[in-house]
């Protein structure tokens, strides 16, 4: 019931039941099966954005798998500590735990797992912008999946190898990965899988400036959802919906359905989810000229960012609430968090993040007037 409560987006009932079976194993001894109730615990966390819990629960899963000699459960725990980790933003930590994995993978002959770290691998790489690595990956992953004839593994990969080329800023070709994803997800129903590719179809179309085309495809993703009951995905495909209509400029329509997303976010408890509506607010307000509104948004986006541990968010808030104070004419202000910003973006490698950070840095000094500094961050 638990982890079926999790695939429905429903995280605290799913660890409510988790709790009472993790219980029942501890009360009879059964040592195998509270790793695993352990384990699917961390990844209701995980879902939740509690990625310090994840981690908590997946560490303990990992040292009863290694007292019980279980090399499986052992690698499936890793695997969980390699996601909370790259979540995190603590990307060569989570490369660390995920090659973990895949060795045992490929120690025991485990190719559905080894599939399964080779896509995690190239997830962390793709974070840490080692694209072409996180290709080489993907593409690996991919193939043991057409070797096992694992077609609902196949669309993941297909989504992930997309989601790579989006990195890359190749969003046609993207759109070519996202749309094989689609049409096997299509072809087995899994309708959970059509309604994430349908989204990213939605995320690419955005980037290359077809607004109405990304909606049609946020729209149909929303219809899936709701009719799954999946509420985690409803939340962030009305997100991105939020998203497309801001690049319209129908800034209040993208507001509404920014606030939909963060009433969703709250009901299901999911922190990182309500985080990044929050930060969208912000962004939301901002663009309207209503800086301290947007100040008020991005600083409980920031709270949460930092209460769960996710670096990269943090980094982004304080990005934007340099932004916002460097509006209000508070240069030194503006300053103190975009050199936060940048800090966390050069510690967890986000290079794109630090650029942004950097440049935000050089306008600040030079409205101060400090030519020589500007020069230095430009």
């Amino acid at each position: 019931l638990g982890s079926t409560y999790d695939n429905l987006g429903d995280y605290k009932k799913a660890i409510d039941y988790l709790q009472q079976s993790l219980a029942i194993k501890r009360e009879i001894g059964d040592r195998e099966g509270e790793a695993n109730s352990l384990g699917n615990l961390g990844l209701a966390y995980f879902s939740l954005g509690d990625y310090k819990k994840a981690i908590d629960y997946h560490q303990k899963s990992l040292d009863i798998d290694r007292e019980i000699g279980d090399r499986k459960g052992e690698a499936i725990s890793l695997i969980g500590l390699g996601l909370a980790y790259n979540n995190l933003g603590k990307y060569k930590k989570a490369i660390d735990y995920l090659q973990q994995s895949l060795d045992i993978d490929r120690e025991i002959g485990d190719r559905e797992g080894e599939a399964t770290s080779l896509t995690n691998l190239g997830s962390a790489y793709d974070h840490l912008g080692n694209y072409k690595k996180a290709i080489d990956y993907l593409q690996q992953s991919l193939a043991i999946k057409r070797e096992i004839g694992d077609r609902e593994g196949e669309s993941k990969s297909l989504n992930n190898l997309g989601a790579a080329y989006f990195s890359l800023a190749n969003y046609k070709k993207a759109i070519d990965y996202y749309q094989k994803s689609l049409a096997i997800a299509r072809e087995i129903g899994d309708r959970e899988g059509e309604a994430t590719s349908l989204t990213n179809l939605g995320v690419a179309y955005r980037n290359l400036g077809e607004y109405f085309k990304a909606i049609d495809y946020y729209q149909e993703s929303i219809a899936i959802q709701r009719e799954i009951g999946h509420r985690e995905g409803e939340a962030n495909s009305l997100n991105n919906l939020g998203a497309a209509y801001f690049s319209l400029g129908e800034y209040f329509k993208g507001i509404d359905y920014y606030q939909k997303s963060l009433a969703i976010d709250r009901e299901i408890g999911d922190r990182l989810g309500e985080a990044d509506s929050l930060n969208n607010l912000g962004a939301a307000y901002f663009s309207l000229g209503d800086y301290k509104k947007a100040i008020d948004y991005l600083q409980q986006s920031l709270d949460i960012a930092r209460e769960i541990g996710h670096r990269k968010g943090e980094a982004n808030s304080l990005n934007n609430l340099g932004n916002a104070y460097f509006s209000l004419g508070d240069y030194k202000k503006a300053i103190d968090y975009l050199q936060q910003s940048l800090d966390i973006d050069r510690e967890i490698g986000d290079r794109q993040g630090e650029a942004s950070s950097l440049t935000n840095l050089g306008s600040a000094y030079s409205n101060l007037g400090d030519y020589k500094k500007a020069i230095d961050y430009y």
